[in-house]
Parts: structure tokens; sequence; C-alpha cells
């Protein structure tokens, strides 16, 4: 029998030393209870048909004997054990193995006024009698008595009906049984049936199911808790087939961790823009008018995290999953293959469907059971149908803690009206980390589309409007083009570029014209400086003969003057 922990959102806080609590194992109850019901003593349990309160006494049951070793004993006034154990299996739960296992004993008590004979006065002994026997069998710590109201009924007057409910809950203390009762809801708005019945208890657990706009919702208050602090909201609860589920919105805190890894949006461009990419665990919002882009972008971020081999998950409110798949292949996206690897789960519905808790409560199964590191929410806007705004920004609060604190990277997009588009239709543009915007413009009778980053809260990023394109290949940023009238889309980027592009290759042709005739130049300074050089070494080489010449007569006049010397020495050794 598959029982569910509790969620990594639902941590239990023990009270302050007093009232002793005992956990009831009935996901998100235990925090905004600060730990649970008060060990030993009778809690009411009350609302009105069908909101669930026999589901809540019994799961208190349940996850007390699995979770926490404490059996229990039902003995339920209204309904036969096979129907009790037919209800609870929708929630996942077998009854009868439990029943074998010794760890509940499940009694029905059916008390019919036509059968009762008044003999002097009714009381509860035999009830006395039969309650310590379930108990005594397998060792009970908790109790559920459902619905008290048809057992008080046999007492009729207001003194007896008191005074043996008194009696009852005192027997219950003696024995240190954690009791829950459940009861029916006044007739006239009163908590319960008699009055009487959320005095004499030391808690009491208020559920209400109703109707607004067709749109159905259930609610949950700790009307009271004597000893102990509580949350006294009212908070949204579900009936899942994993059974409760309370979403307890106020008391969420602020204590997730923050991680400094970068992962790609899939798209080169963008991840330039915001300096490599978000981080890991963030929320990125993206708001836009209709058609322009919104879920292209999310597709790009849901295929690079399948491309890293991790998981993604989509949910979308317009689209169905084979409308996704087709018309994101025309931009050169492939949704079924990665549908195929099991990386990625799309879930559609329509916002209108359900009210806010069971989406909010859709999402955190899927979380639990898929375990992606990605989720895309596709057109939240359409959430606005369903609550108010206050509402909606409430539940998308909790469905962005909800990923936050498991370290998942958030993508949602929302619609924005023309005219505002600095103003999305969900209200959360200032919980989130990176907000993208994208807008259409019209030009030159035509609609084209920017991107802008908002913001983008712990790294730097770029603060250009770039123009945004869809592609048979994917989305691509294009580089920034600036007119007369800012920036430039479409054609008329189009006719900038071929100006720049013109103007480019008359300067290129100039640029050439101006080569040719500085080669030219070259040419005939080369031809002068050689014709100069020749004409140079010619005077050179005269110049050389001269000197030679003049030091061949110098070397000649020397002989010559040797010689006449040495012929004047040799007469005058010769004598007269």
């Amino acid at each position: 029998m598959p029982i569910h922990p509790l969620g990594s959102g639902d941590t239990i806080q023990l009270s302050l030393p007093g009232v002793r609590k005992v956990p009831t194992g009935i996901r998100g109850f235990d925090a905004i209870s600060d730990g649970g019901l008060p060990q030993g003593r009778p809690t009411l349990v009350t609302g009105s048909a069908g909101s669930g309160k026999t589901m809540f006494a019994t799961e208190f049951l349940v996850r007390g004997a699995l979770s926490y070793n404490e059996p229990g004993v039902l003995l339920a006034f209204e309904e036969s054990v096979q129907d009790l154990a037919a209800n609870m299996a929708s929630l996942g739960f077998d009854l009868a193995a439990m029943v074998a296992a010794r760890q509940l004993v499940i009694e029905s008590c059916r008390i019919r006024s036509a059968e009762l004979v008044l003999t002097g006065s009714f009381d509860l002994e035999g009830l006395f009698v039969r309650l310590e026997t379930a108990v005594d069998r397998i060792g009970a710590k908790r109790v559920v008595l459902d619905t008290i109201e048809v057992l008080l009924a046999s007492f009729g007057q207001e003194g007896m009906v008191r005074s043996e409910l008194i009696r009852l809950f005192d027997w219950l203390k003696q024995r240190g049984l954690t009791t829950v009762v459940t009861g029916e809801r006044g007739r006239r708005g009163e908590l319960t049936l008699y009055g009487i019945e959320e005095y004499v208890s030391d808690c009491v657990v208020v559920l209400d199911h109703r109707v607004q706009d067709e749109i159905s919702t259930r609610r949950l208050r700790l009307v009271k808790y004597r000893g102990s602090i509580h949350g006294t909201n009212e908070y949204p609860f579900l009936i899942t087939d994993r059974g409760f589920m309370v979403l307890p919105i106020t008391s969420l805190g602020l204590t997730y961790p923050a991680s400094r890894d970068r992962i790609s949006t899939g798209i080169v461009e963008l991840d330039q823009m915001l300096s490599g990419g978000i981080f890991r665990g963030s929320t990125l919002l993206i708001t836009g008018t209709s058609g322009t882009g919104k879920t292209t972008i999310m597709a790009h971020l849901i295929e690079a995290a399948c491309r890293r081999g991790e998981r993604a998950l989509l949910i979308s409110f317009e689209e169905s999953p084979d409308q996704l798949i087709r018309n994101l292949s025309s931009v050169g996206i492939d949704l079924q293959a990665w549908l195929d690897t099991g990386l990625l789960l799309i879930w559609a519905d329509r916002g209108s469907s359900k009210g806010l808790e069971e989406h909010l409560g859709r999402l955190e199964r899927l979380l639990d059971d898929f375990q992606p590191s990605l989720a895309a929410l596709d057109a939240m806007g359409n959430l606005s149908h369903v609550g108010s705004e206050r509402e909606v920004m409430t539940t998308l609060v909790r469905e962005i803690d909800l990923m936050k604190r498991r370290g998942i990277t958030a993508a949602i997009s929302a619609l924005t009206h023309q005219g505002n588009e600095e103003k999305s239709v969900i209200g959360i543009s200032s919980i989130t980390d990176t907000w993208l915007l994208l807008r259409n413009v019209e030009s030159d009778a035509e609609r084209n589309r920017l991107l802008v980053v908002i913001k983008s809260r712990g790294m730097s990023h770029s603060n250009q409007v770039r123009e945004f394109c869809i592609t048979d290949q994917g989305a691509r940023l294009l580089d920034v083009a600036i007119g007369r009238d800012g920036v430039l889309t479409g054609s008329a980027r189009a006719q900038h570029q071929v100006r720049l592009q013109a103007t480019a290759a008359r300067r290129q042709a100039e640029i050439q014209r101006r080569r040719q005739a500085l080669e030219r130049r070259r040419a005939q300074v080369e031809e002068q400086v050689a014709a100069l050089q020749e004409q140079l070494d010619g005077e050179r080489a005269e110049l050389e003969a001269l000197v030679l010449e003049e030091q061949e007569r110098s070397v000649s006049e020397a002989s010559l003057l040797l010689q006449a010397e040495q012929n004047r020495t040799a007469r005058q050794g010769q004598g007269p």
C-alpha cells in the first residue's frame, strides 16, 4: 500500500513546553498546527456534508499507525466497515490489510431511533465497554468517533447531551487517547449541530467546501487550540488520491538555497545578454502580448535541459501536447524526441477546469512523481479566470516556492496587454529572479518582435532592446540596429542593412581606388629612385676613377722624385 511521505515544505515545528502534540501525518496540517493535534485530548473536526471530515479523521488514524507506530480505533456511527474501506481505498489506503495487521480496529456502531428502548435514562456505558475492548485489543493510541451527532441524538435534552459529552471526553482523556471526533455544521451557520461540541473540545478544526463562480474550493481553519499557538487563517486543502493536502500559504518561509550554477536558455544570444545564462533554481518570467514567442523561449529552455540529460516538465493551460509538439516542430524543436526518451513530461489542462488549489496540488504531485530539474508553466494568465487577482497571485507564490525549495528552475509565461506590456496579468514580476519582456512593434506595414531583459537578479545583464526572430531553425536575437527613429526591425532593418552594405561597398571601392593609385605612384617613385640610383652610381664610378688616376699620378711623381734624388746622390759620390 503506497504511503507518501511529507513534502519538503511540511516541516514540523515542536511547540513550546505545555501541550504535548502528536503529528497527524496529514500533509501540511502539522505545519499550521505547530506540530499536530493535542496528545491525549479530543479534537473536533466539523464541516458540512462532503467537506471531508471522515477522510481527515481516517487518515489521521492511518498515518498514525503506519508512520508513527500508533494503532488506532475507528467507531463509525453512520457508515459500514465495508463502505469505509471502499471509500478510503480511493486515497490509496488499504484498511482491511491494516485491520489484519492489528494496526486498526474498525467497528460500525449504528444507532437507529426506532431500535432504542428508553427505560429510564440512556447513557454511554455500553459504548465505553466496546471502545475499551477495541483499544486494549491492539494497544491503540488514537481514536476516531464518526459522527458524534448520531450518538448525541439519542439523549434528547441539551443538558443530558452536554453532561454525557463531557463524560465521554473525560473518559478518553483519562486513558491518554488522542481522539478526533467528527461533527456536522449547524443549520444556521453554527460550528456544530448542538452548539456544545466545540466548547468541550480542546481543538476545533473547521472544514468548508464552497462553490463560487461554478468553481469548487475547500478551506480549512483552526478555530480553537487550547494551550498552543496555531495558524488562524483559512488554508486551502485538497482531497487527492494520496489523501489530504493542506496548503499553508501564509506560513511559508524564505529559507531555500541559492545556487551559483548557470544553465543555458538554449538561445546563444540570450545567454550572452544574461552573462552566460540564468541561475539554476531561479525563476524566469516571460511576458508579452499574444504571438510574441513566449512558448518558443520556454521550448528552448526545455530542449536545453533535456540535452544536458535533465528532466523537464511542461504544464500548458492553452494547448494540447500534440498541438505543442506540432507547432514547435515548425521552429526546429522536436519535443516528441524528448518525450520518447522519458526526459520530458507534458501536462495540459484548462485553467478554468479546476480551482486554484487543484492546480497547485497537481503541480506538487507532478514535481513529487517526475522530479524535474526544470518546470515550465505556460500561459499562467489563464488562472485569472478562476479566482481574484489576489488569489491567483497567492497561488503562484506558493507554486514558485514549491519549485525553489526543490532547487527546480522555473519558467513562467504570462500574457500582457498591448500598451501596458510591463504589467503582467498575474502580477508576480516582483518575486521572480529574471524577467524577459517581449513586445510587438508595428512599422512600415509590419509587425516585428522585440526582447528586453527587464531584470536579472544577481548578474549583470544587457540593457539593449533586440529584435527577436523566430525561424525554422529556432529563435534568434539580432544585433541592435539603430535608426533615426530608434530600433529598426523587419524590412526597415533590412533596408538599413542594405544602405550600410552599399556605404561599405562604396568605401571599399574608394579604398581600392586609392590603393591602386598609391601602387602606381609607388611604381613611379621606384622608377625615379632607380634612375637616380643609376645616376648616382655613375657619378660614384667617375669619382672613383679620378681618385685612382690621382693616386697613380702621385705615385708616379714620387717615383720620379726618388729616382732624381738617387741620381743626384750618385753624382756627388763620384766627385768633381
